[in-house]
């Protein structure tokens, strides 16, 4: 009885809340504009930032990357792509949407010591810990996150922005 109750209370606020947005209330009116909608077939991809080594295309779903904000980002990775040690300075969610991603912990590259991601999957690296990955085919992640974005290499000599 107790939980008939709970869940009518709470559908009778859900519907009032969905109710007042629909009727054009301010709060409706303020989440319409940050409203997103993506259809595959339409994202335009771009070069990846130059933090990545050549070869991976990204497209900004929504947020900016450099900005301290929630960003969605859509990456490919073409077949045998590899970005070696590396951290980041916020952390790093990332869902695989194609594809196989490989990933592993560490400062040092071990495609023995990776683990496969397959598509449905997830892995979150928090700030500041040293992982990498490659791919084995083609594979489309989706990183989310709070930037701004940065990539800091373990090896100076392996970030592409410095050769």
């Amino acid at each position: 009885m107790l939980k008939s109750i709970t869940l009518g209370i709470v559908a009778a606020a859900t519907l009032a809340v969905w109710t007042g947005a629909q009727a054009g209330g301010e709060k409706g009116h303020d989440a319409d504009k940050n409203h997103v909608v993506v259809i595959p077939d339409n994202i335009k991809w771009g070069p990846a930032p130059p933090g990545l080594p050549a070869g991976a295309k990204v497209a900004v779903l929504t947020g900016d990357p450099g900005k301290s904000e929630p960003y969605v980002l859509r990456v490919l990775l073409p077949e045998g792509y590899k970005v070696s040690p590396h951290w980041h300075p916020s952390d790093e969610n990332v869902t695989v949407l194609k594809g196989t991603l490989m990933v592993g912990k560490g400062e040092t590259f071990s495609a023995e010591k990776s683990m496969a991601v397959p598509a449905g999957g997830f892995a979150r690296m928090p700030k500041q810990m040293r992982h990498f990955a490659w791919t084995k085919a083609e594979t489309i992640i989706q990183v989310h996150g709070v930037g701004p974005f940065d990539i800091v290499y373990v090896n100076a000599a392996d970030d592409p922005r410095k050769k």
